[in-house]
Formats: structure tokens, C-alpha cells, sequence
């Protein structure tokens, strides 16, 4: 079971966590179902009742902030500014990720699901942190038809608890990179676009300058210049505008990578292979730009080409 809350602060050792801490609630068996290791001390039991010590588990980031160096956090105590002797710890876990991927070194601590802190004086009936907010359940093997089992067992349990999501762990993961999903797909958009626009501008200005040297290219071909040579000559064109733009975009690219890096889940500098695969890509559409108008240069009749003047 779990339940995700968060700690407006803790205190241990007589200093403050201004910041506050995740909090998350859980049974025996949760941290094997999502896969954290328990690295120090023990995971949770069937005996962390609410009759039991109040105890909790801390993740590595809690020990690495709030315990001081050498010191063994098992049996260390923490709490709320109340008091800082609701908790004892007897668990140190891995860092884990909860709510965003991003969200990377933060302090945790997860509690029983059937205690409550020492300085909790309130109506246990009014407690809303004890009810389940989740259920993580864990399978020997995948079964495709968990979500019917589930949800008959629940119903059979209490037919008026209600299921509001069933999601696997892969699932909930995609949750996770929706957005950035979507930016990457917008930027792959944009870029795709941006090349279509620099191709047909390139196309165009090769274009105009082949009708403008109309007359030159007539005179060249009627000297007995060869059809390969006019080609050649028109491409030169279209490949040092590439070369002059590739000298701009790729020092650019570089300066503005860290943008990027902001934007999309481990993203670091520059691909080297995705780099080269996009001057080839940029080359490629320049080239073809740059051929189509060549291959008419050198299809022109140096007769009309001179009377064309």
C-alpha cells in the first residue's frame, strides 16, 4: 500500500528542514514491489502495527543531509517541530524517484501504514494520512488480465471501494515523459520544417542565379564546356552557401544545447553520431535543392541561352 503525503518539515538533532520531505506511506513487501533496495537496516514487517515503536525508513539523500557524517542513522530519531522524537529510524533505502523523474536527490522518509507519529493527538478517525491513497501489487509473472482480478478482489472486499486508475509501472513511467514527448515531437516538427524551408530556399536562390548567368552558361557550353562542368559549376554554388550555413548552425547549436537540456530528461551535450547524421541529412537536401536547377543549366541550348540577352 502507499500513500504519498508531504512533510511541511523535520527536524532531527535539533536543526530544522526548512524545505520540508517527501513522505510516503507503506506496508511489508512495498519496497520489493517497486524495486528499492533496502540498503541498511530492515524494510517494513507485519509487526509495525499501531501498537508497535513508531519506526521509519529514510532514503540515502535524508541520511546524506540530515544525519551527521559517521554516524549511524539506525535508531536515530526525527519528527515534526513538535517533536523530534516521532520517528525512529530503522531503514536506510535507495534515492528513488517519485512524482517526476527530474525531481533527483530529495530527501524521504516512509512510515507504517497503520502508524501515526507521536505528536499526533488528533481523532484517529479524523486521520486522513492513514487511508490508501494506492495499491502496488506485485506478480510472480506478468498477467494480462490483472486489472479484471484486481478489481473483482476489491469489489469482493468492499464493493463500494472504488478504482480510479490501474496502471503498470510501464505505464505510469510514460505518464511521466508525456511532456516531454510532446516537446520532442514539436522540436523533431520543427526541425523537420525548418529543413523543408532552408531546401525550397536553396532550390530557389540556385534557381534564380542559374537564369541570371542564363547567358554565361550558353557561352561556356557553345566553348564546348562539357554538361558535367556546368553541373559541377552550379553545384559549387549550392554546396558553399551549405558549408557557409553549417559554419554558423553548428558553433550556434553547441551555445544553445543547454536550452535543450532544460527541456528533455537526460539530455547532455551533443550527440556526436546524431550531429553527423544531421549535416549528412542537411548536405543531402542541399544537394538535391542544388541539382534539380543544374541539371536544367546544363540542359540549355547554348543558341536560345545567347539570344536571350
Amino acid at each position: 500500500m502507499e500513500d504519498d503525503n508531504w512533510g511541511n518539515g523535520v527536524q532531527i538533532h535539533g536543526q530544522t528542514d526548512v524545505r520540508g520531505a517527501s513522505w510516503v506511506r507503506g506496508s511489508a513487501g512495498y519496497f520489493d514491489s517497486v524495486g528499492t533496495r533496502v540498503l541498511l537496516g530492515r524494510a517494513f514487517t507485519e509487526n509495525d502495527t499501531a501498537t508497535a515503536p513508531i519506526v521509519a525508513i529514510v532514503n540515502q539523500t535524508f541520511v546524506k543531509d540530515l544525519i551527521p557524517k559517521g554516524t549511524n542513522p539506525i535508531g536515530q530519531h526525527f519528527g515534526s517541530p513538535k517533536s523530534t522524537l516521532d520517528y525512529e529510524i530503522v531503514g536506510v533505502v535507495d534515492d528513488t524517484a517519485y512524482t517526476a523523474v527530474q525531481w533527483k536527490d530529495h530527501r524521504m522518509y516512509f512510515t507504517p501504514m497503520l502508524q501515526r507519529p507521536l505528536s499526533n493527538k488528533g481523532p484517529i478517525d479524523q486521520d486522513i494520512s492513514l487511508y490508501a491513497g494506492a495499491l502496488v501489487i506485485q506478480t510472480a509473472r506478468p498477467m494480462p488480465d490483472m486489472e479484471s482480478i484486481a478489481r473483482q478482489t476489491l469489489a469482493s472486499i468492499n464493493p463500494n471501494l472504488a478504482i480510479v486508475k490501474f496502471q503498470t509501472f510501464d505505464e505510469q513511467i510514460a505518464d511521466r515523459f508525456t511532456e516531454d514527448r510532446m516537446v520532442a515531437r514539436l522540436t523533431t516538427l520543427f526541425g523537420a520544417l525548418a529543413l523543408l524551408l532552408a531546401t525550397i530556399g536553396l532550390y530557389g536562390v540556385t534557381a534564380y542565379t542559374v537564369a541570371r548567368q542564363t547567358s554565361e552558361i550558353g557561352i561556356r557550353m557553345a566553348l564546348g564546356a562539357e554538361r558535367l562542368r556546368v553541373i559541377a559549376m552550379v553545384m559549387r554554388g549550392a554546396m558553399i552557401q551549405t558549408v557557409l550555413g553549417l559554419a554558423i548552425g553548428i558553433p550556434t547549436a553547441y551555445l544553445t544545447v543547454r536550452y535543450v537540456e532544460a527541456q528533455l530528461y537526460e539530455i547532455k551535450g551533443i550527440n556526436p553520431t546524431i550531429l553527423i547524421l544531421a549535416i549528412a541529412t542537411l548536405v543531402v537536401a542541399a544537394s538535391v535543392a542544388g541539382l534539380i536547377p543544374a541539371r536544367r543549366a546544363a540542359s540549355i541550348d547554348p543558341a536560345k541561352a545567347l539570344r536571350t540577352e
